[in-house]
């Protein structure tokens, strides 16, 4: 988060049916679908909502960086019992966001404020906690930090859990998540997306230390069902980066 963001110009452009965000610089920041606004358009977004697999009602979700508002969007349409608060680091963010990506204004159930999201969190501020922060391609530093990521594990009620995205080239990636893991107590899962070159981290605060496969496999269809979106694949990609038996996913333990 530093003043690189502030400074790097913002651009929205629209081709074969999606209007995309850059901020300083090509990579995509955000995008959407001319023909559904509300829909989760890239696949990483799509991916990190997972997290339903395990934490699946949350009440008061908190969100740092905001891009286009993609994920702040879907939740506001389709997860009607979350609150959610954004908070995002640049203002011209949060104003292209409202004016060409469709962004509903602050209501009871959203609030999207400026501000620096690692300030932004208190202890049991919240039971999710959604971070999908760059500067162009590369992870916030700040947001990945031993003390971001002990003060995410405070700020969460139980059961609660932290959403991360990061790239999949990130030259980081171990780092962090080592420091994510000795943070929560090892409750940490991985999971890279479906197409998109990103891995995303669920890191849990009171979970369970394992949960079965089979009832993971009854949660995806409920939640395919309701949201439209692949969960049977995000239980099978589970498997990829995670310790596991045959029975059952472990989220933590010896």
């Amino acid at each position: 988060m530093s003043d690189k963001k502030s400074k790097s110009p913002i651009a929205v452009s629209d081709a074969r049916g999606l209007r995309t965000l850059h901020v300083g610089g090509e990579a995509i920041q955000s995008a959407m679908r001319l023909d559904d606004p509300h829909a989760l358009a890239l696949d990483y977004t799509r991916c990190m909502m997972a997290f339903l697999l395990l934490q699946p009602e949350p009440r008061e979700a908190l969100m740092i960086g905001l891009g286009g508002g993609s994920l702040a969007k879907f939740f506001h349409r389709r997860m009607r019992s979350t609150r959610v608060r954004v908070v995002e680091l640049d203002a011209r963010v949060v104003a292209a966001a409202r004016a060409h990506f469709a962004l509903p204004p602050d209501d009871e159930r959203l609030k999207v404020e400026v501000g620096d999201g690692a300030e932004a969190i208190s202890p049991e501020c919240c039971d999710l906690l959604v971070v999908d922060a760059f500067e162009d391609e590369l992870h916030v530093p700040k947001l990945a930090s031993r003390e971001f990521y002990d003060a995410a594990f405070l700020a969460l009620r139980e059961p609660g859990v932290l959403v991360i995205n990061y790239m999949d080239d990130d030259p980081k990636f171990d780092q962090n998540l080592q420091r994510l893991e000795r943070a929560f107590g090892g409750a940490v899962l991985a999971m890279p997306a479906l197409y998109d070159p990103n891995i995303l981290a669920f890191a849990f605060r009171g979970a369970p230390a394992s949960i079965a496969w089979s009832t993971l496999r009854t949660r995806a269809e409920k939640l395919e069902a309701r949201y439209e979106l692949p969960f049977t694949r995000y239980v099978s990609k589970l498997r990829a980066m995670n310790r596991c038996t045959p029975q059952a996913l472990v989220i933590h333990g010896d």
